[in-house]
């Protein structure tokens, strides 16, 4: 018995794990992979370090677990510290406030912190993942550059625009929501003195009809937590049709960027236009986006596919399911993701050391495990940004939409676990 205990353990061991996409999904597979024995290479389409994908996360005690789990502690200058939730009128003045301790981290810094656990050797960036093919033995992925790589398992970590899932499930598409958020960040030194005393350590709201506009403190260029050399994150989420949207991804040259803007790209009327509308805003947000020197735009998606698993491929976090920012969840998905699947490869679902399961048996089981949350996930991040539109079909429609526009119901659920605890949504 012992003896096939070990070879058990050896078989595991040489088993190799492809992950295509080098960002949180595919950092946290690998690791947790790598720590179940599993021989892991990750193949990442941009060839240099990944940084500045979004300017703030905020963070919750299931992430700070999944840290722990793979780097065995959460360092000490992770993030930006805070104690109160705050919604204000249009005049400025507090509406509502929330005692609710959460930390902001960035999405570099997070990124940083797990690339820094994965071995080089482990690591491959330049490598732009073109299709797969699979047998009962194994699986191999084909690169851009000719190249290509066999093993026993292929994971798609590549994010909503998933190549892994366009094979894996080609009807599976991102959805427009119907918004965007327009996104930047504040230098909190910048700020008028009273102005940052009243906002910056808070995580705050405002309810524009139809729309929501959040700020809240995260660290400054290079992970500076120093005072005063931090930044202020600021989102507006604002009803934007597909016409609209459009033309918002036209650059002064006429080019269309289908798949996203970059932010030196905007047209500099677009931007004009977000900072005078922003003279509406109450003078927290007023001044913040005064301030703003480059907008992101972010067009927020649904996606909700009928399949994770094909075979030996498995798709985790956003290459899966994308539930809108709303939640601030998007990391903890992908990182639960990513404990399930190498939880279900190495057969201690149960907390045994069953080791050797097949493949497909074990992706059949992390299918059955994790789809159903996500559908969770997606579903109550659409609820919570069911408000943010121009008009309703019904004032069924709009009674439904309401019941998350309160102050109470956006400061206790927004970059929130609870509810999703509650529902079951959460490993």
């Amino acid at each position: 018995m012992a003896a096939d205990s070990r070879a058990s353990r050896m078989a595991t061991k040489s088993r190799r794990a492809l992950i295509i996409g080098g960002s949180m999904g595919g950092l946290f597979a690998a690791l947790y992979l790598l720590k179940r024995g599993w021989r892991v290479d990750v193949y990442e389409r941009i060839p240099v370090p990944l940084s500045g994908r979004g300017a703030g996360i905020t963070t919750h005690d299931e992430m700070m677990r999944a840290i722990t789990d793979v780097a065995g502690a959460v360092p000490p200058d992770f993030g930006v510290d805070f104690e109160w939730r705050e919604t204000v009128d249009a005049a400025g003045r507090s509406i509502g406030t929330m005692h609710r301790s959460q930390v902001a981290t960035s999405w570099t810094r997070l990124w940083q912190i797990l690339r820094g656990q994965l071995p080089d050797a482990h690591y491959h960036g330049g490598k732009d993942f073109v299709r797969y093919t699979q047998s009962t033995d194994g699986v191999t992925v084909a690169f851009a550059d000719g190249s290509s790589e066999t093993g026993d398992v292929l994971i798609g970590a590549d994010g909503f625009r998933s190549v892994v899932r366009g094979q894996l499930e080609p009807a599976a598409l991102p959805v427009y929501a119907g918004y965007v958020a327009w996104r930047g960040l504040v230098e909190e030194a910048a700020l008028e003195p009273s102005m940052r005393e009243a906002i910056f350590l808070k995580f705050m709201f405002h309810l524009p009809e139809g729309e929501q506009v959040i700020g809240y403190p995260v660290a400054g260029a290079d992970n500076d937590l120093r005072p005063g050399h931090r930044h202020w994150n600021v989102l507006w989420y604002r009803p934007t049709d597909a016409e609209e949207l459009k033309r918002l991804f036209t650059d002064d040259t006429g080019r269309y960027h289908p798949l996203g803007i970059p932010p030196p790209l905007i047209s500099r009327k677009y931007i004009d236009a977000l900072k005078a509308d922003a003279e509406q805003l109450p003078p927290q947000f007023r001044e913040a986006y005064a301030l703003v020197s480059q907008p992101i735009l972010q067009p927020i998606y649904d996606l909700e596919p009928a399949r994770m698993v094909s075979g030996r491929v498995a798709l985790v976090g956003d290459a899966a399911f994308v539930a809108r920012p709303h939640l601030g969840g998007g990391v903890v998905k992908a990182a639960q993701d990513a404990e399930a699947l190498a939880r279900r490869l190495s057969g201690d679902a149960a907390g045994s050391p069953g080791h050797g399961i097949a493949v497909p048996d074990a992706l059949a089981a992390y299918e059955a495990e994790r789809q159903p949350r996500g559908r969770i996930f997606v579903r109550h991040a659409q609820e919570l940004g069911s408000y943010i539109r121009r008009g309703f079909a019904s004032e069924d429609e709009r009674a439904a939409a309401e019941k998350f526009r309160t102050p109470h119901s956006l400061m206790s659920e927004t970059a929130l676990m609870d509810w999703l605890r509650s529902a079951g949504a959460l490993s």
